[in-house]
């Protein structure tokens, strides 16, 4: 398996990292192509799309098509990196998870913010709260790349909320169970991030960089 520290061309323009090394890594958008001969050298066996099913979109087509050429399972899991997830789309991404074949990447459009939160939830999902401090580390500036916009600034915030909303339940219970994005709102009002967010998630909005 290839060592963080022996980065590739193909691993910077990708902004691609092992999140657990030969378990789970992150990724962007395949927008320079190669990725197909990228994806076999890492071994990588699914792809866990958190852009959403977009049938039409021409991205979706070409990424679902690879994945059918190389037997890598395509699993869409969508997520705004501007609006709070519902519960049913937090639940789809611990399935997309538990589902996936070893090793699987998460990938967004630039592999920064959306990327970012999977990352870390999955880090949590994976080996509790005792992993919250290598979940927090998922949204570094670097290696990562993850500057967010005003309206992304709930994404590491997210973390934080959950491991004091679950007190101690594991994530998808939490998550099952527990959360609403409306408790996420109100938790976020009160530690003074109000405008850290868009909205409540209701429908995805199009443009370039999100979908």
């Amino acid at each position: 398996m290839r060592s963080q520290s022996r980065r590739s061309a193909f691993d910077i323009v990708y902004n691609f990292h092992w999140v657990v090394p030969g378990e789970a890594a992150r990724a962007m958008q395949a927008w320079a192509g190669g990725v197909e001969g990228f994806l076999k050298r890492r071994g990588i066996r699914a792809i866990i799309n958190l852009r959403g099913r977009n049938d039409d979109l021409s991205w979706w087509k070409k990424e679902t098509a690879l994945a059918a050429r190389n037997g890598i399972a395509h699993l869409d899991a969508m997520l705004d990196s501007r609006k709070l997830p519902t519960r049913e789309m937090l639940m789809r991404l611990i399935e997309a998870f538990d589902t996936a074949p070893r090793p699987f990447m998460v990938k967004c459009s630039g592999g920064q913010d959306r990327a970012s939160f999977a990352s870390a939830l999955f880090l949590i999902h994976r080996g509790g709260w005792k992993a919250l401090a290598a979940a927090r580390k998922q949204f570094q500036r670097f290696p990562y790349l993850h500057f967010p916009k005003r309206h992304q600034r709930w994404l590491k915030a997210f973390v934080e909320f959950a491991a004091e909303d679950a007190r101690g339940a594991p994530l998808a219970a939490w998550i099952a169970d527990t959360y609403t994005p409306e408790r996420a709102k109100a938790w976020l009002d009160s530690h003074g991030l109000s405008d850290g967010y868009k909205a409540i998630f209701t429908s995805p909005t199009r443009s370039p960089f999100q979908w």
